[in-house]
């Protein structure tokens, strides 16, 4: 939306430095996610010692079957997500059930959770302040939507549409968005609660049994090894295929943007080719940070605070553009909210900084080469002249004269109109 909203190379500019960003989220989406997976692995009762300190060997190997999956074809992978994805909501709807059983069956448990919250926070004001402190801490929780926001053009919308106005696609991504917001909104707060009440807060402590996989503690504690396990392995398989929503973010942000700006060799349109690229950058980010799952929180964190604030950014302007004040305002309040959240994750966590600059930086240094390279192709085969053209260069040449032709944009979407707006930067001269 930046990229129309700001005008010229003020918009390209911000979608390369967001693009920096967005590489910075999905990479360690997948990296962080094969890690999280691997760490429930190797804490799961029945997994032998001898593979519970091979923390890096195990991800680097989930990692490459992501990008192996990938490489057999994008649908084959997308059904894969589906079937995952609904065998791990079914047994997070069992482990909740679980966990509001036991509560029912304590109902002491709530009301010492309230005489520690009073104890700790009796000012109400104090205890939002802190919530504000403590927000930045928590923005891994938005995670998933930009994911979402970003594979929308693989959408499938209505006949009718068109790129200049895909209303279809736009509706039924809203829908999806809700019922993601919906679902995420529910899990997460019936979860936090349950496990704060359920779960002794040494646990979670680092090195605990809560520590990083709380529900599969619940899981363990209250329905038994035997179904914990199976808990586990779904865990594991959704967290590894998490990678897979970034993997096509990926591939569908890089062939939109980049070969069109000219800042990238046409192979880059290709999906095995981003695929094989990518997968490198994965496992050179797996080994910096040794698998890590808290070291790489930060980086991720990062990334995704970006892309929100982006978005609000984004949404502020067109509604101060279409003048809606209102709106605006809203929007405006938001988009501040995510600002400090960002800047106070980058202080206190730089590493997605870093990995964001490197990503800029080999993205500008990567286009600036291709375009380079780009300059001296022969791009067109051949040309084809009507009759009014043809008769155009016959006087030019019967005068001897130059002739100069100015390509027009072409309207996108339609290849058979073009705009009355003369393309000056793309003129060519031709002389009998």
């Amino acid at each position: 939306m930046l990229e129309h909203l700001l005008p010229g190379w003020q918009g390209k500019l911000f979608t390369l430095i967001l693009l920096g960003f967005v590489s910075t989220d999905f990479i360690i989406t997948i990296t962080l996610s094969a890690a999280d997976a691997t760490t429930h692995l190797i804490h799961n009762p029945l997994m032998p010692t001898a593979l519970q300190a091979q923390l890096v060997p195990i991800t680097l190997i989930l990692v490459a079957l992501l990008g192996a999956i990938f490489l057999q074809g994008f649908h084959e992978a997308m059904g894969i997500a589906v079937v995952l994805v609904g065998i791990y909501l079914s047994l997070n709807l069992v482990v909740v059930g679980a966990g509001a059983y036991q509560i029912w069956q304590q109902p002491t448990l709530i009301a010492q959770w309230q005489t520690a919250l009073v104890t700790s926070h009796s000012n109400p004001l104090g205890a939002l302040g802190l919530s504000l402190l403590l927000f930045p801490k928590l923005a891994l929780g938005l995670s998933g939507f930009e994911t979402g926001v970003a594979v929308m053009p693989l959408v499938k919308g209505d006949v009718g549409d068109t790129e200049i106005n895909p209303a279809g696609r736009i509706r039924y991504t809203n829908r999806l968005l809700t019922v993601a917001a919906v679902i995420m909104s529910f899990f997460l707060l019936a979860s936090s609660f349950e496990t704060v009440l359920l779960i002794p807060a040494k646990a979670f402590q680092s090195g605990g049994a809560a520590n990083g996989r709380a529900l599969a503690y619940v899981a363990h504690t209250y329905l038994g090894n035997v179904f914990g396990t199976v808990y586990d392995l779904s865990t594991i398989a959704i967290l590894w295929f998490a990678g897979a929503s970034a993997m096509a973010g990926l591939l569908n942000i890089v062939p939109r943007y980049l070969p069109r700006y000219g800042m990238a060799p046409e192979w880059a349109r290709a999906t095995r080719p981003l695929v094989l690229v990518f997968g490198a950058i994965t496992f050179i980010v797996t080994l910096l940070f040794q698998a890590n799952v808290e070291a790489q929180g930060g980086a991720y964190a990062t990334g995704v605070l970006v892309l929100m604030t982006s978005a609000a950014f984004a949404v502020t302007l067109a509604a101060f553009k279409q003048r809606k004040k209102r709106q605006a305002l809203g929007f405006g309040i938001i988009t501040l909210i995510f600002c400090y959240t960002t800047i106070a994750n980058i202080f206190e966590r730089p590493d997605g900084l870093r990995i964001a600059t490197c990503f800029i930086i080999l993205i500008v240094v990567t286009s600036m080469i291709s375009r380079i390279g780009r300059s001296t192709e022969l791009r067109v085969k051949g040309i084809e002249f009507d009759t009014q053209a043809q008769q155009l260069l016959e006087n030019a040449m019967a005068q001897r004269s130059a002739l100069e032709i100015i390509a027009h944009h072409k309207i996108r979407g339609d290849r058979a109109n073009m705009s009355t707006k003369p393309n000056k930067s793309a003129k060519t001269i031709i002389y009998p």
